[in-house]
Protein backbone atom coordinates (compact mmCIF):
# COMPACT_ATOMS: atom_id res chain seq x y z
CA UNK A 1 0.00 0.00 0.00
CA UNK A 2 1.14 3.43 -0.55
CA UNK A 3 1.98 5.84 2.04
CA UNK A 4 1.80 9.25 2.07
CA UNK A 5 5.77 10.32 1.72
CA UNK A 6 6.90 13.43 3.77
CA UNK A 7 7.05 16.31 0.63
CA UNK A 8 9.35 19.49 0.84
CA UNK A 9 8.77 22.46 -1.12
CA UNK A 10 12.20 24.44 -2.18
CA UNK A 11 13.45 28.14 -1.78
CA UNK A 12 15.50 28.16 -4.61
CA UNK A 13 18.08 30.98 -3.99
CA UNK A 14 19.50 33.18 -6.75
CA UNK A 15 23.02 33.97 -6.73
CA UNK A 16 25.18 36.54 -7.71
CA UNK A 17 27.83 35.18 -10.51
CA UNK A 18 30.38 38.35 -11.24
CA UNK A 19 33.16 38.15 -9.06
CA UNK A 20 31.90 37.10 -5.89
CA UNK A 21 28.79 34.73 -4.37
CA UNK A 22 26.44 35.84 -1.22
CA UNK A 23 25.42 33.14 1.41
CA UNK A 24 22.79 33.09 3.25
CA UNK A 25 24.42 34.84 6.17
CA UNK A 26 25.74 37.93 4.28
CA UNK A 27 29.11 36.31 3.60
CA UNK A 28 31.02 36.50 0.52
CA UNK A 29 33.19 33.16 -1.28
CA UNK A 30 34.92 34.50 -4.15
CA UNK A 31 34.56 32.88 -7.24
CA UNK A 32 38.08 31.64 -7.03
CA UNK A 33 37.17 30.01 -4.42
CA UNK A 34 34.64 27.79 -5.84
CA UNK A 35 37.09 27.74 -9.22
CA UNK A 36 39.81 26.06 -6.69
CA UNK A 37 36.58 23.35 -5.45
CA UNK A 38 36.07 22.57 -9.17
CA UNK A 39 39.47 22.04 -10.33
CA UNK A 40 40.10 20.05 -7.35
CA UNK A 41 36.59 17.92 -7.96
CA UNK A 42 37.12 17.38 -11.45
CA UNK A 43 41.09 16.89 -11.60
CA UNK A 44 39.91 13.51 -8.80
CA UNK A 45 37.04 12.58 -9.97
CA UNK A 46 36.42 13.55 -13.99
CA UNK A 47 35.94 10.60 -15.85
CA UNK A 48 38.30 12.14 -18.78
CA UNK A 49 40.86 13.67 -16.37
CA UNK A 50 43.78 12.32 -17.85
CA UNK A 51 42.80 13.65 -21.59
CA UNK A 52 41.98 17.28 -20.47
CA UNK A 53 46.01 19.01 -20.07
CA UNK A 54 44.34 21.68 -17.78
CA UNK A 55 43.12 18.75 -15.10
CA UNK A 56 46.61 17.68 -15.43
CA UNK A 57 48.39 16.90 -11.74
CA UNK A 58 50.81 19.23 -12.34
CA UNK A 59 48.46 21.94 -12.63
CA UNK A 60 48.61 22.68 -9.27
CA UNK A 61 52.16 22.66 -8.33
CA UNK A 62 52.87 26.21 -8.78
CA UNK A 63 51.00 28.51 -6.36
CA UNK A 64 51.05 31.43 -7.77
CA UNK A 65 49.98 29.97 -11.36
CA UNK A 66 47.16 28.11 -10.38
CA UNK A 67 45.95 31.08 -8.39
CA UNK A 68 46.17 32.84 -11.68
CA UNK A 69 44.68 30.38 -13.64
CA UNK A 70 41.64 30.16 -11.28
CA UNK A 71 40.92 33.43 -11.60
CA UNK A 72 41.50 33.40 -15.24
CA UNK A 73 37.43 32.54 -16.47
CA UNK A 74 34.58 33.69 -14.54
CA UNK A 75 31.64 32.63 -13.24
CA UNK A 76 32.77 29.44 -11.64
CA UNK A 77 30.13 27.86 -14.72
CA UNK A 78 32.38 29.02 -17.06
CA UNK A 79 35.39 27.69 -15.43
CA UNK A 80 33.85 24.09 -14.95
CA UNK A 81 33.10 24.36 -18.79
CA UNK A 82 36.49 24.95 -19.38
CA UNK A 83 37.27 22.05 -17.98
CA UNK A 84 35.00 19.52 -19.74
CA UNK A 85 36.62 17.18 -22.09
CA UNK A 86 35.25 17.77 -25.88
CA UNK A 87 32.52 19.67 -24.92
CA UNK A 88 28.93 18.45 -26.49
CA UNK A 89 30.99 15.71 -28.35
CA UNK A 90 32.52 13.38 -26.35
CA UNK A 91 31.42 15.35 -23.20
CA UNK A 92 27.69 15.78 -23.86
CA UNK A 93 26.32 15.55 -20.18
CA UNK A 94 28.31 17.36 -17.53
CA UNK A 95 26.74 20.23 -16.13
CA UNK A 96 27.52 22.53 -12.90
CA UNK A 97 24.96 23.22 -10.36
CA UNK A 98 23.70 26.51 -9.23
CA UNK A 99 21.67 24.64 -6.35
CA UNK A 100 22.05 21.65 -4.97
CA UNK A 101 18.85 21.77 -2.45
CA UNK A 102 17.31 22.59 -5.95
CA UNK A 103 19.15 19.51 -7.70
CA UNK A 104 18.06 16.93 -4.96
CA UNK A 105 14.56 17.44 -5.39
CA UNK A 106 14.69 17.89 -9.47
CA UNK A 107 16.16 13.91 -9.13
CA UNK A 108 12.84 13.13 -6.89
CA UNK A 109 10.32 14.96 -9.71
CA UNK A 110 9.96 18.07 -7.67
CA UNK A 111 10.62 21.05 -9.72
CA UNK A 112 8.60 24.10 -11.29
CA UNK A 113 7.14 24.01 -14.31
CA UNK A 114 3.59 23.58 -15.97
CA UNK A 115 3.75 20.35 -16.32
CA UNK A 116 3.75 19.19 -20.16
CA UNK A 117 6.06 17.77 -22.34
CA UNK A 118 5.57 18.68 -26.28
CA UNK A 119 6.81 17.59 -29.33
CA UNK A 120 7.46 20.01 -32.42
CA UNK A 121 6.31 19.08 -36.14
CA UNK A 122 6.98 21.02 -39.46
CA UNK A 123 3.23 20.67 -40.92
CA UNK A 124 3.93 21.70 -44.56
CA UNK A 125 6.04 23.32 -47.11
CA UNK A 126 5.71 26.67 -46.44
CA UNK A 127 7.37 26.41 -43.01
CA UNK A 128 4.21 26.02 -40.28
CA UNK A 129 4.96 24.24 -37.35
CA UNK A 130 2.71 22.62 -33.93
CA UNK A 131 3.51 21.57 -31.17
CA UNK A 132 1.43 18.49 -29.79
CA UNK A 133 1.37 17.86 -26.37
CA UNK A 134 2.84 14.47 -25.62
CA UNK A 135 2.56 14.01 -21.54
CA UNK A 136 0.63 16.25 -18.78
CA UNK A 137 1.70 15.80 -15.25
CA UNK A 138 -1.11 14.96 -12.56
CA UNK A 139 -1.73 17.51 -10.26
CA UNK A 140 0.11 20.09 -12.53
CA UNK A 141 -0.77 23.63 -13.88
CA UNK A 142 -1.93 22.08 -17.49
CA UNK A 143 -3.93 19.07 -15.80
CA UNK A 144 -5.93 21.63 -14.05
CA UNK A 145 -6.58 23.54 -17.23
CA UNK A 146 -7.49 20.56 -18.90
CA UNK A 147 -4.59 19.97 -21.37
CA UNK A 148 -4.50 16.28 -22.51
CA UNK A 149 -2.03 14.43 -24.39
CA UNK A 150 -2.31 14.52 -28.35
CA UNK A 151 -3.68 18.55 -27.93
CA UNK A 152 -2.20 20.35 -30.94
CA UNK A 153 -1.18 24.06 -30.16
CA UNK A 154 -0.19 26.48 -32.75
CA UNK A 155 0.49 29.51 -31.17
CA UNK A 156 2.72 30.45 -28.37
CA UNK A 157 2.09 33.82 -26.01
CA UNK A 158 0.46 35.18 -29.53
CA UNK A 159 2.78 34.41 -32.06
CA UNK A 160 2.58 31.73 -34.63
CA UNK A 161 4.75 29.19 -34.62
CA UNK A 162 7.15 28.54 -37.41
CA UNK A 163 10.58 27.00 -38.63
CA UNK A 164 12.36 29.98 -38.38
CA UNK A 165 11.10 31.18 -34.71
CA UNK A 166 10.34 28.42 -33.11
CA UNK A 167 13.64 28.08 -31.52
CA UNK A 168 13.32 31.35 -29.82
CA UNK A 169 9.19 30.53 -28.99
CA UNK A 170 10.09 27.25 -26.97
CA UNK A 171 11.86 28.88 -24.35
CA UNK A 172 8.78 30.51 -23.67
CA UNK A 173 7.52 26.53 -22.76
CA UNK A 174 9.76 27.35 -19.64
CA UNK A 175 8.85 30.49 -17.85
CA UNK A 176 6.51 31.22 -15.22
CA UNK A 177 3.49 32.01 -17.29
CA UNK A 178 2.66 30.88 -21.31
CA UNK A 179 -0.37 31.83 -23.48
CA UNK A 180 -1.29 28.52 -25.78
CA UNK A 181 -3.04 28.60 -28.38
CA UNK A 182 -5.09 24.97 -29.21
CA UNK A 183 -6.48 24.06 -32.67
CA UNK A 184 -7.78 21.09 -34.53
CA UNK A 185 -6.81 19.29 -37.83
CA UNK A 186 -9.23 19.40 -40.37
CA UNK A 187 -8.20 17.69 -43.87
CA UNK A 188 -5.10 19.65 -43.83
CA UNK A 189 -6.09 22.56 -42.34
CA UNK A 190 -5.80 24.22 -38.50
CA UNK A 191 -8.94 25.43 -37.11
CA UNK A 192 -8.53 27.92 -33.78
CA UNK A 193 -10.58 26.27 -30.83
CA UNK A 194 -8.90 28.16 -27.94
CA UNK A 195 -6.20 30.17 -25.60
CA UNK A 196 -5.55 28.69 -22.11
CA UNK A 197 -2.90 30.76 -20.04
CA UNK A 198 -0.83 28.77 -17.35
CA UNK A 199 1.58 29.89 -14.64
CA UNK A 200 4.36 27.42 -13.77
CA UNK A 201 3.91 25.53 -10.40
CA UNK A 202 6.28 23.44 -7.99
CA UNK A 203 4.82 20.36 -8.62
CA UNK A 204 5.87 16.38 -7.89
CA UNK A 205 5.70 13.99 -10.81
CA UNK A 206 4.97 10.32 -10.07
CA UNK A 207 7.15 8.29 -12.47
CA UNK A 208 5.24 5.35 -12.47
CA UNK A 209 2.16 7.24 -14.52
CA UNK A 210 0.00 4.62 -15.57
CA UNK A 211 -0.72 0.87 -15.23
CA UNK A 212 -2.78 -1.24 -17.54
CA UNK A 213 -3.41 -4.89 -17.88
CA UNK A 214 -4.49 -6.19 -21.56
CA UNK A 215 -6.71 -9.21 -20.42
CA UNK A 216 -6.87 -10.66 -24.06
CA UNK A 217 -4.24 -9.80 -26.73
CA UNK A 218 -4.77 -13.37 -28.96
CA UNK A 219 -5.19 -14.90 -26.16
CA UNK A 220 -2.49 -12.89 -24.20
CA UNK A 221 -3.01 -11.52 -20.57
CA UNK A 222 -0.22 -8.01 -21.24
CA UNK A 223 1.29 -5.89 -18.83
CA UNK A 224 1.63 -2.48 -19.49
CA UNK A 225 3.71 0.09 -17.75
CA UNK A 226 4.39 4.12 -18.45
CA UNK A 227 7.37 4.78 -15.79
CA UNK A 228 9.17 8.43 -17.20
CA UNK A 229 11.85 8.11 -14.44
CA UNK A 230 14.92 5.97 -11.88
CA UNK A 231 13.63 8.36 -9.36
CA UNK A 232 14.33 6.06 -6.19
CA UNK A 233 11.88 7.84 -3.74
CA UNK A 234 9.33 6.44 -5.96
CA UNK A 235 10.56 2.69 -5.45
CA UNK A 236 7.90 0.99 -3.23
CA UNK A 237 5.24 2.57 -6.11
CA UNK A 238 7.26 0.50 -8.88
CA UNK A 239 7.26 -2.59 -6.45
CA UNK A 240 3.42 -2.06 -6.40
CA UNK A 241 2.82 -2.14 -9.50
CA UNK A 242 4.62 -5.27 -10.06
CA UNK A 243 2.75 -6.82 -7.55
CA UNK A 244 -0.55 -6.30 -9.79
CA UNK A 245 1.80 -7.84 -12.81
CA UNK A 246 2.28 -10.56 -10.73
CA UNK A 247 -0.90 -11.20 -9.11
CA UNK A 248 -2.61 -11.03 -12.61
CA UNK A 249 -0.51 -13.45 -13.94
CA UNK A 250 0.60 -11.56 -17.19
CA UNK A 251 2.66 -13.46 -20.00
CA UNK A 252 4.06 -10.08 -21.80
CA UNK A 253 5.00 -6.92 -20.56
CA UNK A 254 5.40 -3.79 -22.20
CA UNK A 255 7.29 -0.99 -20.83
CA UNK A 256 7.08 2.40 -21.74
CA UNK A 257 10.21 4.41 -21.65
CA UNK A 258 9.43 7.15 -24.43
CA UNK A 259 9.25 9.88 -21.89
CA UNK A 260 12.36 8.40 -19.47
CA UNK A 261 15.58 10.11 -19.92
CA UNK A 262 17.01 7.83 -16.76
CA UNK A 263 17.62 9.14 -13.44
CA UNK A 264 19.05 6.63 -10.20
CA UNK A 265 21.19 3.01 -11.39
CA UNK A 266 19.89 1.47 -8.44
CA UNK A 267 16.11 2.01 -9.13
CA UNK A 268 17.07 0.66 -12.70
CA UNK A 269 18.66 -2.54 -11.19
CA UNK A 270 15.67 -3.11 -9.36
CA UNK A 271 13.58 -2.93 -11.93
CA UNK A 272 15.63 -5.32 -14.10
CA UNK A 273 15.08 -7.57 -10.83
CA UNK A 274 11.63 -7.22 -11.22
CA UNK A 275 11.91 -8.05 -14.73
CA UNK A 276 13.86 -11.16 -15.27
CA UNK A 277 12.30 -14.40 -13.75
CA UNK A 278 15.81 -16.19 -13.33
CA UNK A 279 17.73 -13.14 -11.59
CA UNK A 280 19.22 -14.69 -9.02
CA UNK A 281 22.17 -13.15 -7.65
CA UNK A 282 23.91 -12.90 -11.55
CA UNK A 283 25.84 -9.37 -12.47
CA UNK A 284 23.19 -6.85 -14.28
CA UNK A 285 25.59 -4.26 -14.63
CA UNK A 286 29.57 -2.93 -14.37
CA UNK A 287 30.55 0.07 -13.56
CA UNK A 288 34.03 1.50 -14.41
CA UNK A 289 35.61 4.66 -13.39
CA UNK A 290 38.64 7.05 -14.34
CA UNK A 291 42.38 5.62 -12.87
CA UNK A 292 42.39 7.86 -10.05
CA UNK A 293 39.22 5.35 -8.91
CA UNK A 294 39.83 2.20 -9.80
CA UNK A 295 39.00 0.89 -6.43
CA UNK A 296 35.48 1.81 -6.61
CA UNK A 297 34.84 0.24 -10.26
CA UNK A 298 31.80 -1.74 -8.79
CA UNK A 299 28.79 -3.85 -10.58
CA UNK A 300 25.32 -4.14 -9.80
CA UNK A 301 23.42 -7.29 -9.54
CA UNK A 302 20.16 -8.39 -10.06
CA UNK A 303 18.67 -8.07 -6.13
CA UNK A 304 16.24 -9.62 -4.56
CA UNK A 305 15.41 -6.77 -2.05
CA UNK A 306 15.06 -3.13 -2.83
CA UNK A 307 15.64 0.04 -0.41
CA UNK A 308 12.72 2.65 0.18
CA UNK A 309 13.23 6.78 0.49
CA UNK A 310 11.67 9.70 0.74
CA UNK A 311 11.82 12.51 -1.06
CA UNK A 312 15.21 14.01 0.95
CA UNK A 313 16.73 10.46 -0.72
CA UNK A 314 16.74 9.20 3.13
CA UNK A 315 16.63 5.49 3.55
CA UNK A 316 13.16 4.82 5.32
CA UNK A 317 13.10 0.81 4.74
CA UNK A 318 12.85 -1.93 2.53
CA UNK A 319 10.88 -4.32 0.58
CA UNK A 320 10.92 -7.48 -1.61
CA UNK A 321 11.19 -6.99 -5.20
CA UNK A 322 8.20 -8.45 -6.84
CA UNK A 323 9.61 -10.41 -9.92
CA UNK A 324 7.94 -11.62 -12.23
CA UNK A 325 8.21 -15.44 -13.35
CA UNK A 326 5.76 -15.77 -16.54
CA UNK A 327 7.32 -13.49 -19.61
CA UNK A 328 10.15 -14.59 -21.37
CA UNK A 329 10.38 -11.60 -23.62
CA UNK A 330 10.25 -7.61 -23.17
CA UNK A 331 8.92 -4.93 -24.97
CA UNK A 332 10.39 -1.05 -24.33
CA UNK A 333 8.94 1.71 -26.51
CA UNK A 334 11.30 3.96 -27.10
CA UNK A 335 12.10 7.35 -28.75
CA UNK A 336 15.21 10.11 -28.45
CA UNK A 337 14.43 10.66 -24.78
CA UNK A 338 15.11 7.34 -23.95
CA UNK A 339 18.11 7.85 -22.16
CA UNK A 340 21.33 6.50 -19.72
CA UNK A 341 19.01 4.24 -17.04
CA UNK A 342 16.65 3.61 -19.64
CA UNK A 343 19.24 2.22 -22.17
CA UNK A 344 20.82 0.98 -19.08
CA UNK A 345 17.84 -1.31 -18.58
CA UNK A 346 18.02 -2.20 -22.34
CA UNK A 347 21.79 -3.18 -22.22
CA UNK A 348 21.65 -4.73 -19.00
CA UNK A 349 18.84 -7.62 -19.36
CA UNK A 350 20.20 -8.11 -23.27
CA UNK A 351 22.24 -10.93 -22.53
CA UNK A 352 19.55 -12.70 -20.20
CA UNK A 353 16.09 -12.24 -22.54
CA UNK A 354 15.17 -10.97 -25.62
CA UNK A 355 14.38 -7.32 -25.81
CA UNK A 356 12.55 -6.23 -28.35
CA UNK A 357 12.85 -1.93 -28.70
CA UNK A 358 9.94 -0.25 -30.20
CA UNK A 359 9.46 3.43 -31.33
CA UNK A 360 12.52 5.91 -32.37
CA UNK A 361 15.89 5.22 -31.82
CA UNK A 362 17.27 5.99 -28.25
CA UNK A 363 19.34 9.15 -27.03
CA UNK A 364 22.74 7.08 -26.56
CA UNK A 365 24.14 7.92 -23.08
CA UNK A 366 26.33 5.21 -21.62
CA UNK A 367 28.08 6.90 -18.77
CA UNK A 368 27.05 8.30 -15.77
CA UNK A 369 27.65 10.74 -13.03
CA UNK A 370 27.76 11.64 -9.08
CA UNK A 371 27.38 15.04 -7.00
CA UNK A 372 30.23 16.49 -5.97
CA UNK A 373 30.43 19.31 -3.40
CA UNK A 374 32.38 21.95 -1.68
CA UNK A 375 33.96 19.12 0.99
CA UNK A 376 37.24 18.18 -0.17
CA UNK A 377 38.03 16.06 3.25
CA UNK A 378 35.42 13.60 1.44
CA UNK A 379 36.86 13.74 -1.64
CA UNK A 380 33.70 16.07 -2.69
CA UNK A 381 31.19 13.21 -1.74
CA UNK A 382 29.88 14.70 1.52
CA UNK A 383 27.12 17.22 1.47
CA UNK A 384 27.08 17.11 5.10
CA UNK A 385 30.71 18.81 5.48
CA UNK A 386 30.25 20.75 2.36
CA UNK A 387 31.48 24.59 2.72
CA UNK A 388 28.01 26.40 4.18
CA UNK A 389 29.26 29.89 2.16
CA UNK A 390 27.88 28.51 -0.82
CA UNK A 391 24.90 25.87 -2.26
CA UNK A 392 27.57 24.98 -5.59
CA UNK A 393 28.05 21.58 -6.63
CA UNK A 394 29.03 19.46 -10.02
CA UNK A 395 27.40 16.82 -11.61
CA UNK A 396 30.40 15.52 -13.80
CA UNK A 397 30.77 11.72 -15.58
CA UNK A 398 32.74 9.68 -13.56
CA UNK A 399 31.77 6.36 -14.67
CA UNK A 400 30.77 4.33 -18.05
CA UNK A 401 28.68 1.34 -17.41
CA UNK A 402 28.30 -2.17 -19.12
CA UNK A 403 26.30 -5.00 -19.20
CA UNK A 404 27.60 -8.97 -18.06
CA UNK A 405 28.76 -9.44 -21.61
CA UNK A 406 31.21 -6.30 -21.34
CA UNK A 407 29.33 -4.29 -23.94
CA UNK A 408 28.80 -0.69 -23.65
CA UNK A 409 28.44 0.89 -27.75
CA UNK A 410 25.46 2.66 -27.52
CA UNK A 411 26.33 5.64 -28.04
CA UNK A 412 24.36 6.07 -30.85
CA UNK A 413 21.29 5.21 -29.21
CA UNK A 414 19.38 1.76 -29.66
CA UNK A 415 17.72 1.56 -33.33
CA UNK A 416 14.26 0.33 -32.84
CA UNK A 417 13.63 -3.08 -34.17
CA UNK A 418 10.20 -1.98 -35.24
CA UNK A 419 10.18 1.62 -35.55
CA UNK A 420 7.42 3.81 -35.69
CA UNK A 421 7.85 7.49 -35.68
CA UNK A 422 5.05 9.15 -33.23
CA UNK A 423 5.06 12.84 -35.16
CA UNK A 424 3.94 11.61 -38.17
CA UNK A 425 0.40 11.02 -36.30
CA UNK A 426 0.35 14.13 -34.91
CA UNK A 427 -3.03 14.68 -35.93
CA UNK A 428 -4.13 11.43 -34.32
CA UNK A 429 -1.79 11.59 -30.89
CA UNK A 430 -4.39 8.94 -28.25
CA UNK A 431 -3.56 8.56 -24.78
CA UNK A 432 -1.38 6.39 -22.95
CA UNK A 433 -2.60 3.24 -22.67
CA UNK A 434 -5.29 3.25 -25.67
CA UNK A 435 -4.93 0.26 -27.43
CA UNK A 436 -5.00 2.23 -30.77
CA UNK A 437 -2.49 4.58 -29.83
CA UNK A 438 0.08 3.93 -32.64
CA UNK A 439 3.55 3.16 -30.81
CA UNK A 440 1.80 0.60 -28.00
CA UNK A 441 -0.37 -0.75 -31.36
CA UNK A 442 2.80 -1.85 -33.04
CA UNK A 443 3.95 -3.93 -29.98
CA UNK A 444 0.56 -4.94 -29.28
CA UNK A 445 0.24 -6.53 -32.64
CA UNK A 446 3.65 -7.88 -32.95
CA UNK A 447 2.80 -9.72 -29.56
CA UNK A 448 -0.46 -10.73 -31.87
CA UNK A 449 1.68 -11.57 -34.69
CA UNK A 450 0.69 -9.03 -37.22
CA UNK A 451 2.80 -6.46 -38.98
CA UNK A 452 1.15 -3.62 -37.47
CA UNK A 453 1.67 -1.18 -40.52
CA UNK A 454 -0.77 -2.89 -42.32
CA UNK A 455 -3.69 -1.13 -39.99
CA UNK A 456 -2.32 2.20 -39.07
CA UNK A 457 -4.56 4.81 -40.03
CA UNK A 458 -4.62 8.57 -39.96
CA UNK A 459 -1.03 9.54 -40.82
CA UNK A 460 -0.73 12.53 -41.39
CA UNK A 461 -0.21 13.96 -45.35
CA UNK A 462 2.71 15.93 -44.68
CA UNK A 463 5.45 15.40 -41.22
CA UNK A 464 8.60 16.37 -40.80
CA UNK A 465 10.64 16.54 -37.49
CA UNK A 466 11.97 19.45 -35.74
CA UNK A 467 14.73 19.08 -32.99
CA UNK A 468 13.45 20.69 -29.60
CA UNK A 469 17.37 22.29 -28.53
CA UNK A 470 15.57 23.35 -24.87
CA UNK A 471 15.26 21.11 -22.04
CA UNK A 472 12.83 21.67 -19.22
CA UNK A 473 15.32 20.45 -16.23
CA UNK A 474 18.98 20.32 -16.67
CA UNK A 475 18.95 16.74 -15.82
CA UNK A 476 16.39 15.10 -18.04
CA UNK A 477 19.09 12.99 -19.43
CA UNK A 478 20.85 12.21 -16.24
CA UNK A 479 22.26 8.87 -14.94
CA UNK A 480 23.66 8.69 -11.27
CA UNK A 481 24.73 6.52 -8.21
CA UNK A 482 24.08 7.34 -4.58
CA UNK A 483 27.15 7.68 -2.10
CA UNK A 484 25.42 3.75 -0.95
CA UNK A 485 27.33 2.26 -4.09
CA UNK A 486 30.62 3.57 -2.38
CA UNK A 487 30.08 2.05 0.91
CA UNK A 488 28.86 -1.86 -0.55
Amino acid sequence: MRYVKALVLILIVSFFTVSCFEDNDDNLISASQINDFVWKGMNSWYFWQQDVPNLSDEKDDNNAAYTSFLNSVNPPKDFFNSLRYQIGITDRFSWFVEDYIVLQQQFQGISKSFGIDFEPVQINNNGDVIIYISYVADNSPAKTANIKRGDIVNAINGTTINTSNFSELQRQLFGDNVTLSFVSENNGSLEFIEDKTISSEVIFENPVYLKKIFNDINGKKVGYLVYNGFRSSYNDELNAAFQDFKSEGITELILDLRLNGGGSVSTSSYLASMIYANAGEDKFADLKFNSKHENENGFYNFSNRLNIFNSDNEKTGEETINRLNTISRLYVLTSKNTASASEMVINGLKPFITVKTVGTTTFGKNVGSITLYDSPLSDYQNKASANPSHLNAMQPIVFKIFNKNGESDYTQGFAPEIEVKEYQFWNNILPFGDENEIVLKAALDDIKGLTSKSSIKKKASFSKKIDAKVLSKTFENDMYIENDFFNN
